[in-house]
């Protein structure tokens, strides 16, 4: 069993989203780097050796949903900004769940935005691992467009699912903007396959967003749900 996911079993836990980000990246999937901070100085020196802007995000087993708790801000672009957001952070983790383990707060790069993009899975108890393609961000949740095949994926099954989404045009090129790399989303949806298969603990994986560019994606938030 893997370590990280046998420490978060023994403590009878999912992934925070920096294991998550390590765990995944470990299997070649293209995540954001980062650094955890316990106190708002300690943010700052991350922040500097990161580069601004930057984004802050709680880490907490026990808060799941960052965005629901206000666990999340983004564009920090100075040392001040980084320990007010930091502070703002702390105190929002503990009024949304007072008992909360709180283990810090991630500092992680600002990604120049592209085409967002989501890429999932869980564990179903009849078809077993699913994989799940679609059009990321909130819109995933307002249009649903998305796709889906049983594990595992072959190369072929992962460019058919990035292709039969009703949101596909926008990846090929739509009214001149540049084609999107389709072949990388592919190689993601067979790892994230490949990853359910070799790891029955996990019940879920959910990349959401993606930012999908000309050349090359990343991900900018990972959840891991065991």
């Amino acid at each position: 069993m893997n370590a990280l996911i046998k420490a978060a079993l023994n403590r009878n836990r999912s992934f925070t989203e920096p294991e998550a980000r390590d765990f995944l990246s470990a299997y070649g999937l293209p995540l954001a780097g980062y650094k955890v901070a316990a106190h708002a100085q300690e943010a700052v020196v991350a922040a500097a050796e990161i580069g601004f802007p930057v984004v802050l995000k709680i880490v907490s087993p026990d808060i799941l949903h960052k965005t629901d708790a206000g666990g999340v801000k983004v564009g920090i672009e100075s040392q001040e900004d980084v320990i007010a957001a930091f502070n703002d952070l702390i105190a929002n983790a503990k009024g949304y769940k007072g008992d909360a383990d709180i283990h810090g707060v991630m500092v992680t790069s600002m990604a120049e935005t592209g085409l967002e993009v989501i890429i999932g899975a869980v564990r179903d108890p009849q078809f077993g691992p699913v994989v799940m393609f679609g059009l990321g961000g909130v819109l995933v949740e307002i249009f649903r467009d998305v796709s889906f095949r049983v594990a595992p994926l072959t190369e072929v099954d992962a460019l058919e699912m990035v292709q039969e989404i009703k949101s596909a045009p926008l990846l090929k090129g739509y009214r001149g903007d540049s084609p999107k790399d389709i072949q990388a989303l592919a190689q993601a949806l067979v790892t994230v396959s490949q990853v359910m298969e070799e790891n029955p603990q996990i019940k879920e994986i959910d990349l959401n967003p993606v930012f999908v560019y000309e050349k090359g994606i990343v991900a900018v938030d990972a959840r891991v749900i065991l």
